[in-house]
């Protein structure tokens, strides 16, 4: 029994890392101002967080954030992006995890705050002060749909995943 669930808290992460770096990848919208892009990692990482936690929200994040970066070109990223995004996992799943649903939306909105704020401050210290501006209502838009997308699945997926 101890190895099946020893399994499981290995096997869930890298699965659920690698189908959000594939969806990720698929649904992509260039910004060529801000030296990025809008897709949906952040739909994925707000789904692990919500319905597996901290942990699994830390590790679904950083490393999706940081495999999404290198496979995609943006290897300046890729640090930020394993900080930021796993910040971002971690204080969703650990405001939001087994929360109410009002909780759950405070989450993400405080998810969603921690990357326009991290990628402001990235883009800032890697360019200027311009790109990191610019970068916020793109972020924005990136946080929004992710949890658009996000909130309906997790409330389709809880029951059924018996969470």
């Amino acid at each position: 029994m101890q190895t099946n669930q020893l399994a499981k808290r290995l096997v869930l992460p890298a699965l659920l890392i690698a189908l959000n770096v594939v969806i990720a990848r698929i649904f992509i919208i260039p910004v060529p101002m801000t030296h990025g892009n809008i897709n949906l990692c952040d739909a994925g990482i707000f789904i692990a967080a919500l319905l597996y936690g901290r942990r699994t929200g830390l590790l679904v994040g950083g490393l999706s954030g940081f495999l999404l970066d290198l496979i995609s070109g943006y290897s300046q990223y890729m640090v930020f992006s394993l900080v930021v995004h796993g910040l971002e996992g971690f204080i969703v799943g650990w405001i939001g995890y087994q929360a109410v649903r009002k909780v759950q939306l405070f989450a993400l909105l405080v998810g969603g705050l921690i990357v326009i704020a991290g990628y402001f401050v990235t883009d800032t210290l890697l360019y200027s002060l311009t790109p990191g501006l610019v970068g916020i209502p793109t972020n924005a838009v990136q946080v929004i749909a992710g949890a658009v997308v996000a909130l309906p699945l997790v409330i389709k997926l809880r029951q059924p995943l018996k969470l």
